[in-house]
């Protein structure tokens, strides 16, 4: 089979993949409802599963997210694609998991999905960002912002730690999309002050 054709599969299944809602899977185990119905920000997310489950189910929508993320390049690199490919790959994950086929669409943000990524082709650069999201988070005690504020620095980190050229311009291209992506979310935070999921929240 042709790079061609290996690289359209690639995608497919990078988007299938991240196309799993584990958010919306945990909390149906968990509660019986779609998280999306009953978190304010209505984002299939761990953020949101910590919100209105608890933190260990969480943990675990967000592991599920990043797995999905990680194993869409792993699969693209077996495959013995070249990086453009093996980047697409990659993306559409963030795409499945931002627009899911199996629930009509509505996704959530790909952060931890693309931490996945990161974790694949750029380890240390995604061990800084986590670093980065412990500090801002011990600090503010919030989520959301534990994400946003670190996130435009990826592409620094992925240069420092000597990342492709390539590999750079996809992780500037990818602070575009996501800024867009949680532009909502931003003035939603704003507007209703969310709950930080974990500040005193027990898991129930």
């Amino acid at each position: 089979m042709n790079q061609l054709l290996l690289g359209l599969l690639a995608i497919f299944i990078g988007y299938l993949l991240g196309s799993i809602p584990f958010a919306y899977i945990v909390t149906k185990l968990k509660k019986g409802v779609d998280i999306r119905q009953v978190d304010p920000t209505h984002n299939v997310g761990a953020a949101s599963v910590m919100r209105q489950v608890g933190k260990r189910e969480g943990i675990i929508a967000g592991a599920g997210d990043a797995a999905k993320g990680a194993a869409a390049v792993l699969i693209a690199i077996t495959f013995q694609l070249s990086e453009p490919w093996v980047l697409a790959a990659g993306f559409a994950a963030v795409i499945g998991h931002s627009f899911p086929i199996y629930i009509r669409f509505r996704g959530g943000q790909g952060m931890a999905t693309l931490v996945g990524i990161y974790f694949v082709l750029s380890p240390w650069a995604a061990l800084t960002f986590l670093a980065l999201m412990g500090i801002v988070l011990l600090f503010l005690r919030n989520i959301f912002l534990s994400l946003v504020v670190p996130g435009p620095t990826t592409p620094l980190f992925v240069w420092l730690y000597g990342g492709s050229v390539l590999l750079i311009a996809f992780s500037l291209f990818i602070v575009v999309y996501m800024v867009w992506r949680n532009y909502h979310g931003l003035v939603q935070f704003k507007e209703t002050k969310l709950t930080n999921p974990l500040s005193r929240h027990k898991d129930k």
